[in-house]
Formats: structure tokens, C-alpha cells, sequence
């Protein structure tokens, strides 16, 4: 978990794919997706394999979740689809990366390939060559993405008073590209991606600052969650409402914020809002 040592009285963790970066929908749709369809043989069954996958990783209260435990909620929900039943196509999880997922806090790809070198599973060496390829496809396909209008402005706003930290499931090499990309990597104390450790464990650097006085930013409940855990407070990014929450962020919410005046009724008002956002189940029929 990287540490950081204070150098001003806040502190603010922002995630970046769907909430600095418009490039959720880019890199699922177009990087991770394709990928899923072609490792995990879902050809026949590929217009459910994408409205699963984007149902998780985009438009449900598991958005934002890290990619492993992603592809395997991606999974679970086309074994309940009657869809896929009826073409006999077997929907297969397997336990080794299931297990893998429960042990592991750092889910990225070097922990995987450690314990594929030490277990050589199949299950798990698949795993991780569709990590891979999605890394390389969305090494070669996402560019020239600019971050939300308002984000750098708010990061300018608030670097007189608050260290901050990329707090993020994505890897760490793909966070460096886009940051630096837009000369925004500046603003930032260290880019924290997922093999740094969760975004809770990250969060832990909350307890060297003062009550109310840490804030993460994030466009997912899990993000939310990461927060509550380490008792910070939470600005949403409304999925599909972001330009209007970083324009709020940067005209109400960093004063509210840096006059220790966000918790409370203004902090509930934007959970509120937050939750009504993303469903829990799909519009899909279901079958267990």
C-alpha cells in the first residue's frame, strides 16, 4: 500500500476510468468485451456475453469493480439467462479463480502470474491471458481522451490545500499514460492503480488527517464503500450526469469541502442522489 506523508491539511483520492476520464464506455465496449467473447468462447451466446458485461462493469451498482471479479459476476449473470439456456451453451466459473479472487487483495495481473507460476492452472493461466490481451488492446485503442471538462480545474483549485492521490482499479501503467497524457499527473501525490492494493486499503491514508477533512471522489458505489471504510466523506460522479457533478464539485463542492462544511445534509443529499443512479438487478429476465 503506498504511504503518503502529508504535506497539506486535506487529503483527496479521485478514481479516474468513468470519473476523471470519459473511458469506461471505450474500454469496456471496445477493449474488454471483445476480449471476453473470444477467451471464454461466448461467440454463440455474444450479444448476452456484451448486455451481462455492460451491465456489471457500466450500468449497475458493481460498476467500477476490478476486472477479475467483474468477468466472473459476468459469468454468473449469462448462467441466469434463459437466452443462453436454451441454446445449450454451458456457462462455466471456475473455481480456481474464484478462490483466487476470495485470497488475493492485490487483483492485478502480477499477482496472477506469481500463482500461475506456482500452481500452473489452466483456469488461471486463462485468466490471465485475457487480462493481458485486454491490456494490450487498451494500450493500443485508448488515447487521446481528455478528462472530464472541470476536472483539472478542480484540481487546480484544490492543490493549495489538499495532497491527492489516484485511487483506481485500473493498472498502474494505464493510469501513467492517461495522467501524464494531459499534463494533470502533476496535481497528484502518487497514482495508486491496482496493484498498489483496493481502493480501501489505499483509503487508509485517511487516518493522517483530521476528521472531515478526507474526500474521495469516485463514479461507482464501490468507491462509496472504500470511503465509508475508512471514514471519509464521498463526492459522487453521476454515472452519464458527470459534467454537471465536476461542474457542482468544482463551484459548491470543494468550498463546502475545504470549510469543513460537506458532511451532513449536503453529503446525504448526494448519496441520494447517487444511489438512484444504478440498479441492483437487469431488465433482463432471470432464471436460477
Amino acid at each position: 500500500m503506498y504511504e503518503i506523508t502529508p504535506q497539506k491539511d486535506f487529503l483527496v483520492g479521485i478514481d479516474s476510468d468513468g470519473c476523471a476520464f470519459d473511458t469506461m464506455e471505450l474500454k469496456h465496449k471496445e477493449c474488454f468485451i471483445p476480449n471476453t467473447i473470444n477467451f471464454y468462447n461466448l461467440q454463440g451466446v455474444s450479444k448476452y456475453a456484451r448486455e451481462a458485461a455492460e451491465f456489471v462493469n457500466l450500468y449497475s451498482k458493481s460498476r467500477g469493480i476490478n476486472r477479475f471479479p467483474a468477468l466472473v459476476e459476468t459469468l454468473q449473470w449469462l448462467q441466469k439467462r434463459p437466452e443462453v439456456k436454451a441454446r445449450n451453451i454451458e456457462i462455466t466459473i471456475p473455481p480456481s479463480l474464484e478462490s483466487w479472487i476470495a485470497e488475493e487483495t492485490k487483483l492485478g495481473n502480477p499477482a496472477l502470474e506469481a500463482k500461475v507460476a506456482a500452481c500452473d492452472d489452466a483456469d488461471l493461466k486463462l485468466a490471465l491471458d485475457w487480462s493481458m490481451a485486454v491490456n494490450e488492446t487498451v494500450d493500443e485503442m485508448v488515447r487521446a481522451v481528455a478528462p472530464f471538462p472541470f476536472v483539472r480545474e478542480s484540481l487546480e483549485k484544490l492543490a493549495p490545500a489538499a495532497d491527492m492521490l489516484v485511487i483506481s482499479a485500473t493498472p498502474n501503467a494505464a493510469l501513467q499514460k492517461e495522467w501524464s497524457e494531459h499534463d494533470i499527473d502533476k496535481f497528484v501525490a502518487a497514482i495508486c492503480g491496482q496493484e498498489s492494493g483496493s481502493k480501501k486499503e489505499t483509503l487508509q491514508n485517511a487516518t493522517k488527517y483530521g476528521p472531515d477533512r478526507t474526500l474521495m471522489i469516485g463514479d461507482a458505489p464501490g468507491d462509496h464503500k472504500a470511503a465509508v471504510a475508512n471514514q471519509c466523506l464521498f463526492y459522487p460522479i453521476n454515472p452519464g450526469n458527470e459534467e454537471e457533478s465536476w461542474k457542482r464539485f468544482f463551484e459548491e463542492g470543494i468550498d463546502r469541502f475545504l470549510n469543513e462544511e460537506f458532511a451532513g445534509a449536503y453529503q446525504e443529499q448526494l448519496l441520494a442522489e447517487f444511489d438512484s443512479y444504478l440498479p441492483e438487478k437487469p431488465s433482463w429476465p432471470i432464471s436460477e
